[in-house]
């Protein structure tokens, strides 16, 4: 059985009404295999996408549309590591994506 993640576009919809993403930079927190991140980026300057499963990352990175490789860096780190090297000002836009 095929599984169609949100075939009528609601969740995207419900993102783009919710938030503004042009020109931000954007940093996606639990951003799994990039599913929601495809959604938004062409809409933001910069995306920094992360998530602590290193197989989620690498699927990512090889389904990134080639006209979202100058904009969007996926990275392999949990946000535990992740906040101390980064200042919460880099960011304008924060997303938490279905992470616990």
């Amino acid at each position: 059985m095929q599984i169609r993640e949100d075939p009528e576009n609601n969740e995207t919809r419900a993102l783009l009404n919710l938030v503004d993403f042009s020109g931000a930079d954007v940093l996606e927190i639990g951003c799994g295999d990039g599913r929601l991140t495809y959604r938004y980026a062409e809409e933001a300057a910069k995306v920094t996408a992360i998530d602590p499963f290193e197989a989620s990352i690498i699927r990512a990175k090889q389904n990134l549309p080639v006209k979202l490789r100058d904009r969007v860096e996926f990275q392999c780190i949990a946000f535990e590591d992740f906040a101390p090297q980064n200042r919460p000002a880099m960011f304008d836009t924060v997303i938490l994506s279905w992470a616990l």
